[in-house]
């Protein structure tokens, strides 16, 4: 079809990861059926025609050259690589990881076997109307001649519906630009700069990464690290908190967010492993009065992976003065990560085990990445 169409659809979930649910829709909805050019708020409901958990639900509008029975198809799809499983029902309905249904296909009337439009019962159904109104408040039904606001006033719908404080995005982008600032953490070799590249590319982010390759006391430090260790984590912290606070306090008018390969917390970690005990008080010293000064992020992805891969991931990257780093000291650093973690409740985590990832190489492995990062700042509060 050359004549795109506007196009209302439904959307609810009330089983599993309910927001993750209805977010995937959305994207997929995108990806496969039109540009999506507006979303509701989220509104909680109860079970309309049977007993089950509460569903939430939101209206969306696209834009799609797809006719209706193509629409409708796309969205089966959709809902069968969901979870959506088409079971026994109660009373006519059942439970459900995602429900989408065509509202409105402009303002066309479509009445055949297998696809009613405008949706016959839309307007007894406040937690559709509801949403409905956010974004389309003065459509008309082309059937009964009312407008949103009108069907609601004049629903005989009882059932409890309240709009949330969550938020469904229409990108990936949307969704990442929240965090502001996403740091890609990792042992030596995770692959935490590559990781942060990808993202950068594929979603308008300003990419931040780690300058310390000709760190004078670095190969000297793998030879003797007794010696050399106060040194180099001394001119590592300064580095990075030049480096950090420059490229953190540059704003990009055209870049989305930010994502780097580090954050500057990563010099405490490395200096505890490295550093004699009177050493380490001198440095932190240091390292608490430089770091109340500098941008925290909105998120920390660490990428965990066994130290049997790292030392692969070393070797094939190739870096001289890296080969002989003992396994037992990235084991320390790992420790040392985690140990980290579990004692700075405020930081917004995500630990991701790629051990058996190769998200360079597998674009699956790369969106099963992208797919825990969007979970998990889901399940944060908006």
């Amino acid at each position: 079809m050359s004549n795109p169409k506007t196009i209302y659809l439904s959307l609810g979930s009330n089983l599993g990861n309910k927001m993750y649910n209805l977010q995937s829709a959305v994207f997929k909805i995108s990806e496969s059926i039109g540009k999506v050019l507006a979303i509701s708020n989220v509104y909680e409901s109860v079970s309309w025609g049977f007993e089950s958990d509460d569903f939430l639900n939101i209206c969306i509008a696209i834009k799609s050259n797809l006719s209706p029975t193509e629409v409708l198809k796309e969205i089966h799809t959709i809902e069968q690589n969901l979870g959506r499983i088409r079971g026994e029902v109660i009373n006519g309905y059942l439970p459900r990881s995602i429900d989408i249904d065509i509202l409105y296909y402009d303002y066309e009337i479509i009445d055949t076997e297998t696809l009613t439009i405008p949706h016959p019962t839309l307007q007894e159904r406040l937690f559709v109307l509801k949403p409905l109104s956010d974004i389309a408040p003065q459509f008309y039904h082309p059937i009964l001649n009312k407008d949103t606001r009108n069907l609601i006033q004049m629903s005989r719908d009882k059932s409890g519906v309240k709009r949330t404080s969550f938020r469904i995005y229409k990108t990936r982008e949307l969704l990442l630009s929240k965090l502001n600032f996403i740091a890609i953490e990792g042992n030596i070799g995770a692959g935490k700069t590559t990781l942060a590249e990808k993202i950068s590319e594929d979603f308008n982010a300003k990419l931040i990464l780690e300058r310390f390759a000709d760190n004078p006391f670095l190969p000297k430090f793998y030879k003797d690290p007794v010696r050399f260790a106060f040194p180099l984590e001394m001119s590592f912290l300064a580095e990075r908190y030049q480096q950090f606070s420059d490229d953190t306090s540059q704003f990009d008018l055209f870049k989305s967010f930010m994502v780097g390969d580090y954050d500057i917390f990563k010099s405490l970690i490395f200096a505890k492993v490295t550093l004699q005990e009177d050493e380490f008080k001198i440095y932190r010293k240091v390292f608490n009065f430089m770091h109340k000064e500098v941008k925290k992020p909105g998120l920390y992805v660490y990428l965990y992976q066994n130290t049997e891969r790292l030392l692969e991931n070393i070797k094939k990257r190739d870096r001289e003065y890296e080969q002989n780093i003992p396994p037992d000291y990235l084991e320390k650093i790992n420790r040392g990560y985690l140990d980290f973690i579990k004692s700075a409740p405020d930081h917004n985590t995500l630990i991701i085990d790629i051990s058996n990832l190769d998200f360079v190489k597998n674009s699956e492995d790369y969106c099963i990445i992208l797919d825990k990062i969007i979970k998990h700042t889901l399940s944060v509060k908006n």
